[in-house]
């Protein structure tokens, strides 16, 4: 097994240079004159164009009826190849893809000028001989100068093909290679972006829990848990009135019974019984008046209820207005909603929460900073693994063009 060189990217453009430039300097110089030739071969059929054109206008100026027809047939025609050579883009570097394209360009413009002659030149016929001449003579020569771009891309040009391919990957591999370290860079600017507001983060955060364990606010808190509670014990102590409420509602919104105020309260301490004791005046008339009503309902039959939910209702009834059971309850209650707006009104509290308000803003823009510095960072991530993966692919490709063309067998690190 022969050895394997290695080579830098950057290296194995000038060794393979001067490995090859014995093949391949000839052939491109070659390409470079036959081009050149091609060139001025085209710029010559363009002049012999442009004289059909000046020699016809000046027949057509003499109107004569004899050659006024033919004469504007030739200038047409001679418009016409002028045009189409112009549309011949020669190529500014000779590469074998730009000399091939140049070659299958130009053969498919004489192609149709040559049809041309052979359709129209008879019948302008027998005028304009001598211009007619030295058209074809002219035409004939750039169609012997594009034989020979033929011949020698068939023949010589395409032996060195894959060679002026390898060329232009070893061109590209250190573009991309650029690209890499570009990308490598933006790479660590955004992880250093992203930690940094990552850090920035931290520190709002660390800041909103330290306002967060003030002493006002850890009391409004407590409050706010302490309200809980009570709302859930109101539910609890209500639990079994709550079915003969809403079927005492109905009743009395069809036949009557509650006055405006006590159809509403009841109303209320159906959707939100904490809500609706909290609002009452001391000894909670309103719900006595309401519970009176709806003891003297039941017993009278006017509420469809099972036997044990009505005993239940009528002993809850029963606690509350002969027992008053929840007269404790309700001082906790009112203590507590005092409490709370006493704090929630404080000096402290708002200042506290306003800048808990503003740290909550600045949180919100360094999360949004942070996922487009994340999405970013992603990006970059993609194209980065993308552009390696073209590297890899590049490298191989150039060690496997360089064994086919000169048998040695090549590492690019």
């Amino acid at each position: 097994m022969s050895d394997i060189t290695k080579f830098s990217s950057k290296d194995i453009k000038g060794w393979l240079e001067s490995e090859t430039s014995s093949i391949f300097i000839p052939v491109h110089t070659k390409a470079q004159k036959l081009l050149n030739e091609m060139k001025r071969a085209l710029e010559n059929v363009a002049d012999v164009c442009r004289m059909l054109l000046e020699n016809s206008r000046k027949e057509i100026e003499k109107r004569n009826m004899k050659t006024y027809g033919r004469a504007r047939a030739l200038n047409k025609l001679a418009r016409i190849f002028l045009e189409r050579i112009q549309q011949i883009k020669v190529p500014d570097e000779v590469f074998y893809d730009s000399f091939h394209d140049f070659v299958q360009e130009t053969q498919k413009a004489f192609i149709v000028t040559e049809v041309d002659v052979r359709r129209w030149f008879p019948r302008i016929s027998p005028f304009f001989i001598l211009d007619r001449r030295k058209f074809l003579a002219v035409f004939e020569k750039a169609k012997e100068s594009l034989k020979e771009l033929q011949s020698f891309l068939k023949k010589e040009y395409v032996k060195t093909k894959t060679l002026e391919e390898t060329f232009q990957l070893i061109d590209k591999l250190l573009a991309l290679e650029g690209q890499l370290a570009d990308l490598e860079a933006q790479r660590k600017k955004t992880e250093a972006e992203r930690a940094s507001i990552e850090r920035e983060i931290a520190e709002i955060q660390q800041k909103i829990t330290d306002l967060k364990n003030r002493e006002s606010l850890t009391q409004l808190s407590q409050i706010g848990v302490d309200i809980e509670k009570l709302r859930r014990e109101m539910k609890h102590n209500l639990r079994h009135i709550r079915k003969p409420f809403i079927k005492f509602w109905r009743l009395v919104f069809r036949k009557g019974g509650l006055t405006p105020e006590e159809l509403k309260k009841l109303d209320h301490y159906i959707k939100d019984p904490f809500d609706a004791f909290v609002a009452e005046e001391v000894g909670y008339p309103l719900l006595k008046q309401i519970l009176q009503k709806l003891a003297r309902s039941m017993s009278e039959g006017k509420l469809k209820l099972k036997h044990d939910k009505k005993r239940k209702a009528e002993q809850a009834v029963d606690n509350i207005l002969n027992n008053s059971s929840l007269d404790a309850l309700h001082q906790k209650c009112k203590s507590a909603i005092v409490r709370k707006k006493q704090l929630s009104t404080s000096a402290k509290v708002a200042e506290i929460k306003g800048n808990l308000l503003k740290l909550q803003e600045e949180l919100e823009e360094l999360e949004r900073r942070k996922k487009l510095a994340e999405s970013e960072e992603n990006a970059i991530e993609r194209t980065f693994k993308e552009t390696l993966e073209k590297i890899r692919d590049q490298k191989k490709e150039i060690e496997k063009n360089v064994f086919a063309f000169t048998g040695r067998k090549i590492l690019i690190e």
